[in-house]
């Protein structure tokens, strides 16, 4: 039922009983009237009832006005009882529900009965429901994503890379790094490649060589002499690469090679490593650097996440949509994890409940004892108001039959 109709119901009892009043009124003065122009005997009995129930309506009519206004507007002590009271009938409400309502053997009937997994795992399995729930947490991580302060997170991710490489071992790292690239033979490919561009760049640049040659020659030797002996470099130093090239075990690769362990060795057990790679890594990562690096890095990846989260088709939903119906299909048919879930949310509830029943009775009794007196004596005479109209209108007529019954007695005795 509405306000608005709470409302209406309350004045058509009112108007009800008030009427039944007026009625009694209206009959004892008719009933007045008659007696001085007639002698007979029933019309006391009807002014007997019409007197009575007029006293009935009245005492009814004061005991329901009392509760929730001062009569006539008269301050009389004792009424008005709702809006004076209402901080002890908030106090005594609000004990009442936690004592009677928010106690375990009223409430672990109602626990026992809740069933979470299975409804879960059926609105999960839903293709619409599970489309909903993307999109709401699309929509909750966009809203995250651009609340944040770009300008601190930048700074907050600096200053842990800063702390991070200040702590990490760059000996260890490094020198496993070589070791790694010689225990999967990566350097053969690399000296492979460094050779044959080599060689492609004697080839390519002969007559320079013939020049230098020829620039460093004494003035007596002939020309042919020096481009024979410029010739003999080039293809020697070509030849000699084109080796190193092709064969695997090679002197020079093996040479190579024992260098890069030497150097792996030393990295790792020489202590004035430790301060050169160290002063690399700061000299590389200033804080102004650190700070613009770590900008780049969150702004692209605050970019690439938000483009991503509101594309229907992006890898980030597809694999929670994946996730979702996976673990709807596996808690639809696993009854003993849908128990565990049912389990452990009822055990929750059950001890939130009661952890916090005196926290209810609190906020019961606050919230009734903020509210404005006239408010509450309004609201609970909008709910309860009809039904006390009733005893004024059971009081009208038990008062009258009283009345009519003592009457008759005195008319007897």
């Amino acid at each position: 039922m509405s306000l608005h109709e709470k409302q209406q119901t309350l004045k058509h009892h009112k108007r009800l009983a008030t009427g039944l009043f007026i009625l009694m009124a209206v009959v004892f003065v008719a009933m007045l009237i008659l007696q001085k122009r007639t002698d007979a005997a029933y019309l006391g009995y009807i002014k007997a009832f019409a007197e009575a129930a007029m006293v009935g309506a009245l005492a009814d009519w004061f005991a329901v006005t009392a509760l929730f206004h001062h009569p006539m507007g008269i301050p009389i002590p004792h009424t008005n009882l709702i809006e004076n009271s209402k901080k002890r009938i908030g106090d005594n409400l609000g004990n009442f529900v936690v004592d009677n309502f928010l106690v375990a053997d009223n409430i672990r009937p109602y626990i026992n009965k809740v069933t979470v997994a299975d409804k879960a795992a059926k609105w999960l399995s839903s293709p619409k429901n599970n489309q909903l729930l993307l999109k709401e947490a699309a929509h909750i991580v966009q809203d995250i994503l651009q609340k944040l302060d770009d300008d601190k997170i930048a700074t907050l991710l600096a200053s842990k890379a800063s702390s991070l490489l200040q702590s990490l071992p760059l000996q260890n790292l490094s020198a496993g790094a070589i070791d790694y690239v010689l225990a999967h033979n990566e350097q053969e490919e690399a000296v492979t490649i460094l050779a044959k561009k080599i060689k492609e760049f004697i080839g390519e640049n002969e007559k320079l060589v013939q020049q230098k040659v020829h620039e460093e020659s004494f003035f007596f030797i002939p020309g042919f002499v020096d481009r024979k002996l410029a010739n003999k470099i080039t293809t020697g130093l070509a030849t000699y690469f084109e080796e190193i090239e092709k064969d695997k075990q090679h002197r020079v690769r093996q040479e190579i090679n024992v260098q890069l362990q030497r150097f792996a060795d030393d990295l790792r057990n020489k202590p004035e490593w430790k301060e050169k790679l160290q002063n690399i890594a700061l000299k590389f990562a200033t804080p102004e650097k650190l700070n613009t690096y770590s900008k780049d890095v969150w702004l692209q990846l605050k970019s690439s996440l938000s483009e991503d989260i509101q594309n229907d088709q992006s890898v980030i939903r597809t694999y929670i949509s994946a996730e979702l119906t996976t673990f709807a299909t596996n808690l639809e048919n696993d009854i003993k994890l849908q128990n565990k879930i049912d389990k452990f949310v009822r055990y929750s509830a059950y001890k939130l409940i009661l952890r916090n029943s005196k926290k209810a009775g609190e906020l019961i009794s606050n919230t009734v004892g903020n509210w404005e007196g006239r408010a509450l004596s309004e609201k609970l005479e909008l709910e309860v108001g009809k039904d006390l109209q009733f005893i004024r209108i059971n009081g009208t007529l038990v008062g009258g039959l009283v009345g009519l019954i003592l009457y008759t007695l005195s008319r007897f005795i």
